[in-house]
């Protein structure tokens, strides 16, 4: 074993412990999940996370407050993502083997704006609406899916596409806004 090799075990180690010791401040925590450090968890007492989930480093997990009884974020069995953020007031729920690329974000509020007098990042949070990503569905790289959006299963979602309508079973949108561009079989 050379000294990376013995460099990746330990950083896989460090994690393992960090998902262990983490389990039981989440609403839930599945067998043989992990959560890669490092990773911004804010309310994982309102998040559920199922069985053999990979939360990739430089995760964003958070529940700024609580618009409807939790858990809030609900990510099922065996879901895959990588440097995602997703925020979530009301609910946002991921079901089985969803892939979520890298820098993708996910809410299901926004903030609002209608106070020109008041920083946007001060103002109260606007349109709540409960986003689902259907089982088997692929998000690509640097996509946003915005309040209120369902995407179906086994649909596959363009790298930097905009999500702010729902999406049919199988099959592929992107741009910005997403559009469905073509039916898998």
């Amino acid at each position: 074993m050379n000294t990376l090799d013995l460099l990746i075990s330990a950083q896989r180690l460090r994690d393992l412990v960090f998902s262990k010791l983490a389990a039981p401040g989440f609403a839930a925590f599945g067998r043989n999940s992990r959560v890669l450090l490092p990773t911004r968890l804010s309310g994982a007492e309102n998040i559920s996370i199922g069985d053999g989930v990979l939360i990739g480093a430089g995760s964003w997990l958070i529940v700024p407050e609580q618009r409807t009884p939790g858990p809030n974020i609900v990510i099922h069995d065996r879901v895959r993502m990588n440097t995602t953020s997703i925020s979530a007031v009301s609910r946002v729920e991921i079901e089985e083997e969803v892939a979520i690329a890298r820098g993708c974000y996910i809410s299901d509020h926004s903030h609002g704006f209608d106070d020109p007098d008041v920083s946007i990042r001060y103002q109260p949070i606007a349109r709540v609406a409960p986003v689902l990503i259907r089982r088997g569905a692929w998000l690509g790289q640097n996509c946003v899916v915005l309040p209120g959006v369902t995407i179906g299963r086994g649909s596959v979602i363009g790298a930097n596409s905009v999500v702010r309508e729902d999406v049919p079973d199988r099959t592929v949108a992107a741009g910005v806004p997403a559009r469905v561009i073509r039916e898998l079989p």
